[in-house]
C-alpha cells in the first residue's frame, strides 16, 4: 500500500464539511484550518459558500486539482459512490471515512461494496466509523479530534476512537508526541498489519503503540512483527488488548479448548510475536515514554535514589517483581557516598537521601550512583519537603539526562507543588512518572526488548523450521497424509465431527506420533479375545462420543487381565450408565499398560477463530486443569518456539533431571510437538485436539501417547 497520500497529502476535500458548529464535518475543516495543515484544504457542501475562510465546494466536480486524500463525514449510503467518482475523476487514492452505520451495526454489504472496489483499485482506506488520522509533522489533524498533539517519535494506532481522545489527552499532559496518531475503526481496507509494515521503516517512528479488540492471521502478525523487533533497527511494538474475558464462548471439548481461553491467546501470540502487553493505558504509555526518551538498553540491574524511605521499599518490591535486580553498588561508591551523606543516610541501594536532601545533594549522589558499573539503570524519587528545591533539583536531573546512556525514570511524588519540576523534566525529555512503582514493569518491559532484538530471528533460518515449513507435507509421507484424508472424509459423510479416543489413535499413529498397542471392543466376550491377544496388563477405558472426562464418571480401569477383563467391563458399563445415564456407550478400548518411570504431560491444539490453531504443552494427567502449567504458540512452529514452551514450563527442571534424577527424553517430545504443529496445518478443519497424557520416558526411552481426541469442524 502507498501510505503516502494518507499521511503527507498536499491537497484534502472533506465531502460532509458542515456549518454546524460541534458535528464531525465542521470540526475537520476547522482543525485543518486552525491547526496549520499547510496543504490545499476543499471543504465540499452544496449548501454553504465559505467555512473557516475556505471556499467550499458543492460537489468534488468543481475542484479544478487531483486531491490527494479525501475524508468523509455523510451518511453511510452515499459514501460508496463519493469515493468512486473521487478515485475517477481526481484520482484520488487515499480515503478516510468517518461515516459509522457500516458493519458494526450489521451493514456488512455496504462494508463490502466498498473494500472490493478499493482492493481491485489498490486505494488505501482508513474507517469506516474511525475518529481520522493525523500527522503532527505537518500539521495535519484530518479527524474530528480537538487536539493536535505534539511532534514526537511514538505511533498510536487503535481501533476505538473514543481510546483515541482519551490518549490525546493523556499525551497531552505527559508531553509525549507522536509520529503518526490513526483510528482505524472497521479496519476494512487499512488494518493493523499493514500499518505495522509501513511504520516498520517509518523514520520518524522510533516507538509503535497500539490499542486493539480483535486481531487476525497469527502466523502473519507473528512474521511482521518479528521483523519489526528485531535486527539492527528494531522498534518496539507495545500493546494493549481489550476483550479477554470469555463470558458467553462455545462450550469446549477439550482440556486445551479449556486453557485457552480468554486471554491465553493473545499473550501466546504476543509473546511469541515479541510483542510488550500493557496492562492499561497508563502503563502503554509509560513504556512508550521510557521507549522513546532513552536509549534502548537491556537492563538487569536498578538503582534507587529516594529521598523518603517508604515509596523506596515499595518501588524496590516493584523492581524485583518485575523480575529485576537491585544493583550492589560497589565499595567505592558507597565510599564515596558516605563523605558527604548524612549519617542517617542509606548508602545501600536503594539509597536514601532524606528528606531535608536539596538539589546539590541530589546532585552529586545521582552522578555517582550513575557512574557506578554495577548500575544499569536509574530511578530517582521526591517527595516535596519544606526544602526541597523542586525546581533545582529538576534542572539536575535533565542535565545527568543529557550525558548518559543508562536509562532514567523520575517521579516527583504530589500535584500542584512539583508541578514546575516535572514540566522542567518533561521538557527535558527525561522520563517521569506520577508514581515511582510503574518503573519497574517498564524496565522490566525495555530489557526484554533489547533482549529481544538480538536474540530473536525476524525470519527463521530454513533449518530452525520443523519439517513442513519449506511448503510440502514435511515428515509426513503423501501415504501417511491420505491414511489421515480418508479417515476424515468418512467422518464426515457420516456427519460425524468428533473423534474419541479409540477413533484419534489411528489418526496419531498416521503422523508418526508413537502409540500403546490397543483395540477396541463392543462386548465382553470381545474383550477376553482382545485381552488375550494383547497378552500382558492392560488399561481399560470407555468409548464414548459423549464423554470427555472418562475417569470421572469410572470409565478408566487398570491393570486388567484376561482373566479380569469379562468382569471389569460389566462393571465399567454398570458404573458409567449410572453416572451418565444419556450417554451412548460404544464399548471399551484395551490398551497395554506403559512401562513404569514416565511422566505425564499434555499435548494439544485449539482453533482460534480468525487468529489460528493454538498448540499446548503442559504438566498432564487428571490435574490439568487444576496445575495450569501450560505453554501455547500459534502454528506453524519454528524450533524456537518449541524450545521456549518446553523451557518455560514450571516442570521443565523436572524433565531436565532434578536433584540427581534422570533426565526425560526432551528430542522425542520435541519430535512430538512439531508432528501435532504439521499435523493442524496440514488438516486446518482440526478444531480441537487433545493428547492426555502424552507419556514421556527417561532419556532415549521416547515419549507414548496414552490417550487423547479430537474435533473436527
Amino acid at each position: 500500500m502507498n501510505f503516502k497520500p494518507l499521511f503527507y497529502p498536499k491537497s484534502i476535500a472533506i465531502v460532509g464539511a458542515s456549518r454546524r458548529k460541534k458535528t464531525v464535518g465542521n470540526d475537520v475543516v476547522k482543525n485543518l484550518v486552525k491547526q496549520g495543515f499547510a496543504g490545499k484544504i476543499y471543504p465540499v457542501n452544496p449548501k454553504a459558500k465559505e467555512l473557516y475562510g475556505k471556499k467550499v465546494y458543492s460537489h468534488i466536480d468543481e475542484i479544478k486539482d487531483q486531491i490527494d486524500l479525501l475524508v468523509i463525514a455523510i451518511p453511510a449510503a452515499h459514501a460508496f459512490q463519493v469515493i468512486k467518482e473521487a478515485h475517477e475523476k481526481k484520482n484520488t487514492k487515499a480515503f478516510i471515512v468517518i461515516s459509522a452505520g457500516f458493519g458494526e451495526i450489521g451493514n456488512k454489504k455496504g462494508e463490502e461494496e466498498i473494500s472490493n472496489y478499493c482492493k481491485e483499485k489498490q486505494i488505501v482506506l482508513i474507517g469506516p466509523n474511525c475518529l481520522g488520522v493525523i500527522n503532527p509533522k505537518v500539521k495535519m489533524n484530518a479527524s474530528f479530534a480537538a487536539i493536535m498533539p505534539n511532534s514526537g517519535t511514538i505511533a498510536f494506532v487503535s481501533q476505538s476512537g473514543a481510546i483515541c481522545t482519551s490518549v490525546l489527552d493523556y499525551a497531552e499532559k505527559l508531553k509525549l508526541g507522536f509520529s503518526k496518531f490513526v483510528s482505524i475503526g472497521n479496519k476494512i481496507i487499512v488494518d493493523e498489519l499493514s500499518l505495522l509494515k509501513y511504520l516498520k521503516d517509518d523514520p520518524q517512528t522510533k516507538v509503535i503503540t497500539m490499542y486493539t479488540e480483535q486481531l487476525v492471521d497469527a502466523p502473519k502478525f507473528i512474521k511482521t512483527v518479528k521483523e519489526i523487533t528485531t535486527g539492527k533497527n528494531a522498534k518496539p511494538v507495545i500493546i494493549l488488548k481489550s476483550g479477554k474475558t470469555d463470558a458467553g464462548s462455545a462450550a469446549v471439548a477439550s482440556h486445551t479448548g479449556s486453557l485457552s481461553g480468554g486471554s491465553a491467546a493473545y499473550d501466546a501470540l504476543f509473546e511469541q510475536a515479541g510483542v510488550i502487553q500493557a496492562q492499561s493505558i497508563s502503563q502503554l504509555f509509560d513504556f512508550a515514554a521510557l521507549f522513546s526518551e532513552n536509549k534502548m538498553s537491556e537492563v538487569k540491574t536498578v538503582a534507587i535514589i529516594t529521598n523518603a524511605g517508604g515509596p523506596g521499599v515499595l518501588t524496590t518490591d516493584a523492581v524485583v517483581g518485575a523480575g529485576l535486580k537491585l544493583a550492589e553498588l560497589s565499595s567505592e561508591t558507597k565510599k564515596k557516598l558516605s563523605s558527604f551523606l548524612p549519617q542517617a543516610a542509606n548508602i545501600k541501594n536503594p539509597v536514601d537521601v532524606l528528606g531535608d536532601a536539596v538539589a546539590q545533594r541530589y546532585k552529586k549522589t545521582l552522578e555517582l550512583v550513575e557512574a557506578d558499573k554495577n548500575v544499569d539503570a536509574l530511578v530517582l524519587i521526591l517527595t516535596p519537603q519544606s526544602m526541597t528545591e523542586i525546581e533545582a533539583t529538576a534542572q539536575t536531573i535533565v542535565k545527568l539526562k543529557k550525558k548518559t546512556k543508562k536509562p532514567i525514570i523520575v517521579s516527583f511524588m504530589g500535584q500542584e507543588t512539583i508541578d514546575s519540576g516535572v514540566e522542567i523534566m518533561e521538557d527535558g525529555g527525561v522520563t517521569t512518572s506520577l508514581f515511582p512503582e510503574p518503573a519497574g514493569a517498564a524496565l522490566a518491559a525495555m530489557s526484554k526488548f533489547a533482549k529481544n532484538k538480538v536474540s530473536a530471528s525476524p525470519s527463521p533460518k530454513l533449518e530452525d523450521l520443523p519439517a513442513g515449513r519449506q511448503g510440502k507435507s514435511g515428515s509426513a509421507t503423501t501415504k501417511q497424509i491420505g491414511e489421515v484424508k480418508q479417515i476424515f472424509a468418512k467422518a464426515k459423510k457420516s456427519g460425524k465431527t468428533s473423534f474419541p479416543e479409540a477413533e484419534a489413535l489411528p489418526i496419531f499413529k498416521a503422523r508418526k506420533l508413537p502409540i500403546l498397542e490397543a483395540a477396541q471392543a463392543a462386548s465382553a466376550e470381545e474383550a477376553v479375545k482382545v485381552a488375550k491377544k494383547v497378552g500382558t496388563k492392560l488399561a481399560m477405558k470407555i468409548v464414548s462420543q459423549d464423554i470427555l472426562h472418562k475417569s470421572d464418571v469410572g470409565g478408566v480401569t487398570l491393570n486388567v487381565t484376561a482373566k479380569t477383563v469379562a468382569e471389569d467391563y460389566r462393571k465399567m458399563m454398570k458404573t458409567v450408565k449410572k453416572n451418565k445415564p444419556k450417554a451412548k456407550l460404544d464399548g471399551v478400548l484395551l490398551m497395554e499398560m506403559a512401562e513404569p518411570g514416565g511422566i505425564e504431560m499434555i499435548l494439544g491444539a485449539k482453533k482460534i477463530a480468525k487468529l489460528g490453531t493454538l498448540i499446548m504443552l503442559g504438566m498432564g494427567g487428571v490435574y490439568v486443569e487444576i496445575i495450569k502449567d501450560t505453554q501455547m504458540a500459534f502454528a506453524p512452529l519454528t524450533n524456537s518456539d518449541i524450545n521456549r514452551m518446553i523451557n518455560k514450563l514450571k516442570m521443565h527442571e523436572i524433565l531436565k533431571g532434578a536433584r540427581g534424577q534422570k533426565a526425560y527424553d526432551i528430542k522425542a517430545l520435541k519430535e512430538a510437538i512439531k508432528n501435532i504443529s504439521q499435523l493442524v496445518l496440514d488438516f486446518p478443519e482440526i478444531r480441537e485436539l487433545d493428547i492426555n497424557p502424552l507419556m514421556i520416558f527417561p532419556e532415549g526411552q521416547g515419549v507414548k501417547v496414552l490417550d487423547g481426541r479430537m474435533v473436527i469442524e
